[in-house]
């Protein structure tokens, strides 16, 4: 018994409890929203049906807490090997997709496998790929591009799995983390340049000419050209905000989730912003740029490349997934289908946003055991 207290009051001495607090209270927060967005308080629009949705979010944020814990738990090396391991599972997980993948609106992207509850395989994929990612680009070798050339082996089936679902944002975002740890590990800007226009040049083939992605041509021409008609949840959701002004219209006043299907994953700033008002999303996003700044700080005074890498990926993958939320969310970016990491709903999205927040107070720790 005073062993496991021992390893606790270790774990606990040298945690960056800032940012620790700060992850919680984010989940929190989104728990919250959650609850209030569907006017389960203070309305007499009530329904047992809408509790369900609570319910599920908070044995989601639950199992966040117990992931970013255990993860954070863990020796830096024991973390290494089986992040690579959970990486291979879950990519075995996203090429199940095409075969046994479940088909919502269009798009074969969940998996539902009988011992588990409905999933997003890319979701998980994403934080390990960080780490296998990184763990390729420190790689010292007498050949200086054969780094890049392994890194973009792993990618490449990723990627063309995302393309055939399809789901061009994650396939965007994807990309855009491994560009930016591409960028940070010291490539040579000419080269870094070519590997951009090569990402650029599949994108732009696959959404003008494959007709699979004729939906994103259309997203992007009613983006450009609001007249449309083919952008009624954009519209909505600019509208909400438009609506809900400084202060917001009052708890379980809004009507954005009422009309907008995804109002609860890929809206939730908007329907915040609806309810609570502009004031309230400025400070959660203060709150993120808070995060950034912490986790940047400490990537300076770390001396090791590998947890520098895996940092910097982290950080990529929350503020530009983040970026991308809020631009749709505001319509300066066509709509894409992206979660807000900590505050919306989906259980996919808030285990991969855990599995990220574990890496990050596990290599933020100070370093006692290395």
């Amino acid at each position: 018994m005073n062993k496991y207290l021992d390893s606790f009051y270790d774990w606990w001495k040298n945690i960056d409890k800032f940012l620790l607090f700060l992850i919680l209270g984010l989940f929190l927060l989104g728990l919250f929203f959650s609850l209030v967005s569907t006017s389960l308080i203070a309305s007499d629009k009530l329904d047992t049906k809408s509790y369900y949705f609570f319910f599920k979010h908070l044995a989601y944020i639950i199992l966040a807490i117990l992931i970013l814990i255990v993860l954070s738990f863990l020796n830096q090396k024991i973390l290494t090997k089986i992040s690579l391991i959970l990486f291979l599972i879950a990519f075995l997980s996203l090429l199940l997709v095409p075969f046994i993948g479940i088909e919502v609106k269009g798009s074969k992207r969940w998996l539902d496998l009988l011992f588990l509850p409905r999933f997003q395989p890319v979701e998980i994929v994403k934080p390990f790929f960080i780490v296998a990612t990184s763990l390729l680009l420190i790689i010292q070798n007498k050949r200086l591009y054969f780094k890049y050339f392994l890194s973009t082996l792993l990618i490449l089936p990723i990627l063309l799995l995302l393309v055939y679902q399809p789901d061009i944002g994650q396939t965007l975002l994807i990309s855009m983390v491994w560009l930016s740890l591409i960028f940070v590990s010291g490539i040579n800007i000419f080269i870094f340049f070519i590997f951009f226009l090569f990402v650029g040049s599949i994108v732009s083939y696959l959404v003008i000419f494959v007709p699979k992605f004729e939906y994103i041509k259309i997203r992007l021409l009613a983006f450009l050209d609001s007249s449309s008609g083919n952008n009624y949840q954009a519209e909505k959701a600019s509208d909400a905000i438009i609506n809900g002004g400084f202060f917001g219209k009052g708890i379980g006043e809004g009507t954005l989730n009422t009309r907008v299907p995804e109002a609860h994953t890929d809206y939730i700033v908007s329907v915040i912003s609806e309810e609570f008002g502009a004031i309230i999303v400025i400070g959660i996003l203060f709150l993120y740029l808070i995060f950034s700044y912490k986790i940047i700080r400490k990537i300076s005074f770390l001396n090791e490349d590998l947890s520098k890498l895996i940092l910097i990926g982290c950080i990529s993958l929350i503020l530009l997934q983040t970026f991308i939320h809020v631009g749709v969310n505001i319509r300066i970016l066509p709509t894409t289908g992206m979660t807000l990491p900590f505050l919306s709903y989906g259980g996919s999205s808030i285990v991969s946003t855990a599995i990220i927040s574990g890496i990050i107070l596990n290599l933020t720790k100070r370093k006692i055991d290395l």
